[in-house]
């Protein structure tokens, strides 16, 4: 009897899907390239778009592991993945995706990954194809999915700053709290998707699918459930233009990681071979920074490849009038935990002093100037500028953390209190392979990252001084204003926008904390 109904069971479920299932789901439309889409109302259509092989212009999945094996796993890691690859590239597509997940992933602890949110989203966006996002902007509900990327890869990229409804990734196994570094089951994957795409057709009726021939998706789910099919080659890729910044729904003001450049295969290549390189270079740096006096020193560093341009610098042998005996007070904004030194170099002064909230004990002990660490209350902290002060020149960070991009961070209005005259100094850095700053990483390392990168360089512009706010108005608003026309100016002359953005955003976006740093 059990024998007959499995019988039954079996052709009914054949009977819904090679009959029923072809009778409401007719066959797709296939056409070429979704340009078309452009001049078309998909305002109440819903879009379904393969990630890898529809959105992003690069064919490559290889920089994003490589990120994920760098910033989560460190140098060790991602030395694998590199002599690992020539390896994977002669395997099937679907085996080098899960060599590259096990490498990247394998023993990463889940709870302290944020690579997926904080590092992946800048570089996703910098191979967004312009096009392809203007046909999304279009659509009714956007879902992306993937058939190759993990979904702690890509959710926080598409959700924050595409803004994409719905993101369809592969789940990785944990065990422990620990990544075993390897996904699901496709088959789930393929479940889940089904799932979706059917709520989709009771709620909207339409949905439109765009791929790629490269990609597995097309095969079975995008013509079950999607009415239309574009599919993407690799010939619109190349003629695709970048998404513009000025075009990203969400402005990426904070991201994190060590590594400034997309780690393409030869660029990883080049990193290595710098390797040895940029240790020696760090060290050299540091022992001229420390040891050499300014005359000396700033000749040297410029021949090392490290590069200082000063504008305005009539402040170095003129220092503006004050009503009191004091020091002179310079306010800059915040690029890397050197722009301290990087003024008293512009000013040739070492006897300068500047103030921190969180700086490492290394840091500390390697300034080659004073440092003075604040507390965070303001009756203190106020009287500890004020005491600096009378002791010489004093430079202050208002913002509080840095910020990497060209944006300014809402300015503390601490320092307007301490000084009657503010010299406003702007304040940029670049760098070609490692950031000297992190949210997340240990803190004492960043002045070495910062020095290990084969061309440094710093950008000081002293502005025209401003009168402080030490005669208080009794609702105290004078600070507050004085504070933010600081800002402005300096935003000004970088050509940055000023954001109403704290330390503490930063950190909680990046770090998931308050921005409280381990004293290390």
């Amino acid at each position: 009897m059990s024998a007959k109904i499995s019988i039954f069971q079996a052709l009914v479920f054949l009977f819904y899907r090679f009959i029923l299932r072809r009778y409401r789901n007719p066959k797709p439309k296939y056409q070429n390239g979704p340009s078309s889409l452009l001049q078309s109302d998909l305002s109440r259509h819903t879009l379904i778009f393969n990630v890898e092989g529809a959105l992003l212009k690069s064919d490559s999945l290889f920089p994003y592991f490589m990120l994920v094996a760098f910033e989560a796993g460190g140098v060790i890691r991602s030395f694998i993945l590199f002599i690992l690859y020539p390896l994977i590239s002669l395997m099937s597509h679907e085996m080098g995706v899960k060599v590259m997940v096990m490498v990247s992933f394998f023993g990463v602890k889940k709870e302290g990954f944020r690579a997926g949110r904080a590092v992946l989203p800048k570089y996703f966006l910098e191979d967004v194809g312009l096009e392809m996002f203007q046909v999304l902007k279009r659509g009714g509900k956007r879902i992306g999915v993937s058939d190759d990327l993990p979904q702690v890869m890509i959710e926080g990229f598409l959700r924050d700053y595409l803004e994409i409804d719905v993101v369809v990734g592969r789940e990785m196994k944990v065990v422990g709290g620990y990544y075993l570094g390897i996904m699901e089951d496709k088959t789930k994957h393929d479940l889940a998707f089904d799932e979706l795409v059917r709520k989709e057709r009771l709620n909207t009726g339409r949905v439109i699918g765009i791929t790629s021939f490269n990609t597995s998706l097309h095969r079975y789910l995008f013509s079950q459930f999607c009415q239309e099919i574009y599919f993407v080659k690799k010939s619109d890729k190349r003629s695709w233009q970048t998404l513009p910044r000025s075009q990203y729904p969400k402005p990426l003001i904070f991201h994190d990681g060590r590594l400034a450049i997309k780690p393409t295969l030869m660029n990883t290549l080049v990193l290595f071979m710098w390797g040895p390189f940029a240790a020696a270079a760090a060290a050299a740096r540091l022992f001229v920074s420390l040891c050499v006096p300014y005359s000396f020193s700033i000749p040297i560093l410029a021949f090392s490849g490290c590069r200082l341009t000063v504008t305005n610098d009539y402040v170095s042998s003129q220092k503006p009038k004050s009503s009191q005996r004091k020091g002179c007070l310079f306010v800059c904004n915040h690029r890397t935990l050197l722009d301290p030194l990087y003024v008293a170099f512009a000013l040739k002064k070492k006897n300068i002093k500047t103030v921190t909230y969180s700086l490492s004990r290394v840091s500390e002990i390697l300034a080659p100037i004073k440092t003075v660490r604040l507390t965070r209350d303001r009756v203190s902290d106020g009287q500890a500028m004020e005491k600096l002060l009378t002791e010489g020149d004093l430079v202050v960070c208002p913002e509080g953390t840095t910020c990497r991009e060209p944006y300014m961070l809402r300015f503390s209005p601490l320092f307007t209190e301490v000084s009657d005259v503010i010299v406003p100094v702007a304040v940029t850095s670049n760098v070609t392979f490692f950031y000297g700053t992190t949210a997340s990483g240990l803190k004492a390392f960043d002045p070495l990252f910062f020095l290990m990168d084969p061309y440094p360089t710093y950008t000081i512009q002293f502005l025209d001084p401003v009168s402080g706010a030490t005669c208080q108005e009794p609702d105290g608003k004078l600070k507050f204003e004085v504070a933010n026309h600081v800002q402005s100016e300096i935003g000004k002359a970088l050509d940055f926008e000023c954001t109403s953005l704290t330390r503490k955003d930063k950190y909680l976006i990046l770090a998931g904390n308050n921005g409280v740093v381990k004293k290390n």
